[in-house]
This record gives structure tokens, C-alpha cells and sequence, in this order.
């Protein structure tokens, strides 16, 4: 599988760098995983999820440890240099296999439907082209394969959804290695050809007070099979 630089055999820079980011990250994302629910989230997100998998964006490898046996292999997509060796340490410990690479959204390093199964978690938020990068998922996947997503965007009442609007023009994308709180990720994912399904709206945490990154999506998709 090529991961490396067309025509020059050398692995590409790191195309995102957010160190101090990387670090905050990797702290709050493990106390989540039990003050939060997030580690029930992701059996929800990969319950059933078989064959070969891609995850794109897999941060410290928080996903791998609840990846089922059905399973056959995962390669995790991951730009951000600190948060990837994190990455590589849990996919150590992981019951499946998993390949940890470096690599961007919009430019997958891998051959086209080569993939049973892409995983989104908390992702689109970060990409800098959403459209590029979902045109990138939808091309790795073969036909009739599966797009399971769990993302956060726009939500609550109009006072919440200006206060969104307004930090995605100010502060929150430098202040969070260039996350947005404003984008829509049902619309994102139908507007790049996938065929929707199952899909609800979930608030992380499910009980405690509403913070701008509160109002998540959890579903799947498909990519069309050929006629």
C-alpha cells in the first residue's frame, strides 16, 4: 500500500502541527472517555464494522481498543505528529491489527477502493476542505462500503447557534488545532454522494450543562454501489 511521496520515496511532512493542542487533546479525550461516555460512543460507532477499515483523523488511537473482531485490519489516518505516536502506542495494546501512517484528509495515501469501511470520529470539525476530504473517503471506499460517523457540529437554539457562528470566526479554530463548531456534517456527507442512513442526534455529555461542541451526530453511510 503506497504511503509515501509520489516519485520520491520519502514520507511527507506532517500536514497539520498543533502541538500544544495535541497535548491538551490527549488529556481532556482520555478523562472523556469515562466522565463523558465517550468510551460507550465508540462501541456504538464501531458495533458491526467488518473487513478492511480506514479511520481518518484517529488522534491517539482512542478508537482501536473497541474495534471488533470482524475486524481484519486498520489502517489510522493521523497528520498530527504527537497525537500519532500516541496513536501508535494504543495500536500496540489493540486485538486487531492497525497501521498507524501519517497523512492528510484531503489526499488519502492509499489505492482506491481498497477499503470495506472508513470511520469519521470528531473529524470534519478539523479538515480544512470538508468537501475534498469526503470526496477523498468516498474514493478509498469500495462500492457499497460503509461510512460510520460520529461528529459534532451546529445545533441547540438561535442564541447557541450565533454563539457557534461567532466563535468559528474568532478564536475557537486557533485556540483548537482548527476545529469548528459551526459546520454541518449530515449535509457535508450527503453533499458528497453518500447515501445516508440510520443517523441520530446525540449531546456529549448526555446530561450537564450544554457547551458549544456539545451537539454530535452518530450514523452511517454508503457509498453507492455501482448500477
Amino acid at each position: 500500500m503506497p504511503l509515501r511521496s509520489a516519485g520520491t520515496g520519502k514520507v511527507s511532512r506532517d500536514p497539520v502541527h498543533h502541538p500544544l493542542f495535541a497535548r491538551y487533546y490527549a488529556r481532556f479525550s482520555v478523562a472523556a472517555e469515562t466522565r463523558w461516555g465517550m468510551g460507550g460512543m465508540r462501541d456504538r460507532l464501531l458495533a458491526g464494522v467488518s473487513g478492511r477499515v480506514i479511520e481518518i483523523g484517529a488522534g491517539n488511537g482512542l478508537n482501536f481498543a473497541h474495534y471488533p473482531s470482524t475486524v481484519a485490519e486498520v489502517v489510522a489516518i493521523e497528520p498530527e505528529r504527537r497525537l500519532r505516536q500516541l496513536a501508535m502506542d494504543a495500536a500496540l495494546r489493540a486485538e486487531v491489527p492497525v497501521d498507524v501512517v501519517p497523512g492528510a484528509a484531503e489526499a488519502l495515501p492509499v489505492k482506491s477502493e481498497a477499503f470495506d469501511a472508513v470511520v469519521l470520529s470528531l473529524v470534519l470539525c478539523s479538515v480544512r476542505d470538508a468537501p475534498r476530504a469526503l470526496a477523498e473517503m468516498r474514493r478509498v471506499l469500495r462500492p457499497g462500503g460503509v461510512l460510520r460517523f460520529f461528529e459534532h457540529g451546529r445545533g441547540g437554539g438561535p442564541a447557541m447557534r450565533f454563539t457557534q457562528r461567532t466563535l468559528d470566526r474568532t478564536v475557537w479554530p486557533p485556540l483548537s488545532g482548527g476545529c469548528h463548531v459551526f459546520r454541518d456534517p449530515v449535509a457535508s456527507i450527503r453533499a458528497a454522494g453518500f447515501e445516508l442512513g440510520p443517523y441520530r442526534q446525540v449531546l456529549m455529555p448526555e446530561t450537564g450543562p450544554r457547551t458549544p461542541a456539545s451537539y454530535c451526530v452518530l450514523g452511517t453511510a454508503w457509498r453507492p454501489a455501482e448500477p
